[in-house]
């Protein structure tokens, strides 16, 4: 073991050629950035560092986001200071951090990520990467420019002085906004080698903020897309997360799926997408992340469970489907597709616990939505989980995989008193639909306990 993680933990391959690094100031009229629309926190730790001798800016998304017109709720500090002096001059702040260390700084309710600037000595012995040429350490300090070329994309390298108002690019990121264009800094094919999250945080900027990617930013995308299995797949899970639910979660989806990239996270999904053996599955995905937009646009809460629950729901119906076939009874046959899916995908995206239990009960809901005899129902409408298994079986009628009618029922049978709802019961029995497990209307006779067999 210790053979094989020492193989992996290789020098870096040889340095590309220098990236061309110039300095150019944009002043307020032209930016229009006002101070009014800055953290405070972000701003009086800018302060305490340039008092103290230190150069420091504001840097990254925040900026971006404010010259495109967006409202950022975070702002990242980049200083020439080092994790220890940054420490000594704040009480209240903390080094986290393996790979490259920053340092959280509280300023009242604002926590304040601030950073040192990264170098650009490739050779030092600060800085390892594996046998793909992803970095696994990476403390190595510079200048303001070496930190603007090892960031990712022109639009994520532009600094804001507040002492003088200007927007400093040292990359073309200014430009590159104006133009609507994502670009890497540097050539992409080592870039995305150095980290290959780099091209889902591509597919989710274009998703997010509706800009196109460089047509060499994208070119090696769909070849390198097979790095993500290097990544762990704990880190996948909140990646995940940041491209699919955060409120540009279906525009991202099909950017992903265009660029190869979501076949490497959830590949059975993939495939059977890709086949078009049943086209309920895209739609029934596509619904469900619109409908996840739309909830996180209008300030309401959503759950990844639901949401994985959709993703994962092709490979769970095809086994469900062929579980039945080997002789299961249908509820059982659903829960065990429904563990083998997990239990196989847990090696891509490593779902928490606290989820996978969640997106089971939705799962077997679909079972227990299609029994609506005797008792069933009211048992079925006390489960913690019903409303969204209610909801997700609204979602499989509407992507068309099943007829129109089981989810009508419910939405009736909820609101419902005790008499309409004895009605309805009975309404099933007199016409049981075809595609449940015994038509929910046949009562079952139950055998007396100790009871002897029937001769013939």
């Amino acid at each position: 073991m210790f053979s094989k993680f020492t193989k992996r933990l290789v020098a870096p391959p040889p340095p590309a050629a220098p990236i061309e690094v110039f300095r150019d100031d944009i002043t307020q009229e032209y930016h229009g950035i006002q101070h009014a629309d800055l953290s405070p926190g972000s701003l009086r730790v800018i302060e305490t560092l340039q008092n103290a001798g230190f150069q420091a800016y504001l840097v990254g998304g925040g900026i971006r986001d404010l010259l495109l017109d967006k409202h950022p709720k975070d702002f990242d500090v980049a200083t020439n200071a080092t994790p220890a002096q940054i420490e000594a001059l704040f009480k209240r702040a903390r080094a986290v951090g393996r790979r490259f260390q920053i340092v959280h700084v509280r300023m009242g309710p604002e926590i304040v990520e601030v950073t040192t600037f990264r170098g650009r000595s490739e050779d030092s012995h600060h800085q390892q990467t594996n046998a793909q040429g992803m970095l696994v350490r990476d403390n190595v300090f510079g200048t303001v420019e070496d930190d603007a070329v090892r960031r990712d994309f022109t639009m994520n390298a532009l600094y804001y002085d507040p002492k003088t108002h200007h927007v400093i690019d040292f990359v073309g990121g200014y430009d590159d906004l104006e133009d609507h264009i994502i670009r890497i800094i540097g050539d992409p094919a080592t870039r995305y080698r150095e980290d290959p999250v780099r091209m889902l945080r591509a597919a989710r900027f274009v998703g997010k903020l509706k800009l196109n990617l460089d047509p060499a930013t994208a070119a090696p995308i769909r070849q390198l897309a097979g790095l993500l299995r290097d990544v762990s797949a704990s880190r996948l899970f909140d990646e995940v997360l940041k491209l699919l639910q955060a409120g540009y979660g279906r525009a991202t989806y099909h950017c992903l799926r265009e660029y190869g990239l979501f076949g490497q996270l959830f590949p059975e999904t993939e495939t059977l997408l890709s086949r078009g053996d049943d086209p309920h599955y895209a739609r029934l995905i596509d619904i469900a992340l619109t409908n996840t937009d739309a909830r996180l646009n209008a300030g309401k809460s959503v759950t990844p469970a639901f949401l994985y629950a959709a993703i994962y729901w092709p490979s769970v119906h095809q086994r469900w489907q062929e579980r039945e076939a080997e002789g299961n009874p249908r509820a059982q046959a659903l829960a065990i597709a429904g563990s083998e899916t997990i239990d196989r995908n847990q090696a891509y995206v490593a779902i928490p616990k606290r989820f996978t239990q969640g997106i089971r009960e939705i799962w077997e809901l679909q079972a227990k939505l299609e029994r609506r005899d005797g008792r069933r129902p009211d048992s079925t409408l006390s489960h913690p989980r019903f409303r969204a298994g209610y909801d997700f079986l609204l979602l499989r009628e509407e992507s068309g995989e099943l007829p129109p009618g089981l989810g009508t029922w419910w939405t009736a049978y909820q609101v419902a008193d005790d008499a309409k709802r004895r009605a309805l019961i009975a309404e099933v029995r007199e016409h049981p639909p075809e595609h449940t497990e015994d038509a929910a209307s046949k009562p079952r006779r139950r055998r007396r306990p100790n009871a002897r067999p029937r001769e013939d």
